[in-house]
């Protein structure tokens, strides 16, 4: 597929743009820094209402490439979030990130068309794996 352009945020190649929600400022730090480092571009979310306004603060909402949401969040939860997007952006992968590991949720998310289900603390190389192959799979779907 070749570099993207990193469109209005940088001059520089970009090999997606990811959103991040989470409640916790510092795992929204270390993901974003970790997804930086391998080429993302990212924005960040406390919650799924942080979210939904980040992407429709101007006219157009802002394309993502992947959406990682944690599941117990305030206000929007990341089950509430998911839905959302799932119905508003079907063609962008959703991770579950989530502290709080659960069997059968995790079945239903993937039953559900969620492309993974990560388990905190995650992983840098799973992390960033897991995000090449959504963001890979995005690109594919157009295909």
């Amino acid at each position: 597929m070749g570099e993207r352009s990193a469109g209005m945020f940088s001059g520089k190649p970009c090999n997606g743009r990811v959103l991040i929600m989470d409640d916790e400022p510092d795992i929204r730090k270390v993901v974003r820094v970790n997804l930086e480092k391998a080429g993302y571009e990212v924005m960040e979310a406390e919650d799924g209402e942080k979210a939904i306004e980040e992407i429709h603060r101007d006219e157009n909402p802002i394309l993502m490439d992947a959406i990682i949401c944690d599941i117990r969040m305030p206000k929007i939860n990341g089950v509430e979030a998911i839905n959302y997007f799932q119905t508003q952006f079907p063609r962008v992968p959703l991770i579950v990130m989530t502290g709080h590991p659960d069997v059968e949720m995790a079945s239903s998310f993937l039953q559900s068309g969620v492309t993974d289900y990560l388990v905190k603390p995650v992983d840098s190389e799973k992390l960033r794996a897991v995000v090449a192959k959504a963001v890979e799979s995005k690109d594919n779907s157009f295909v």
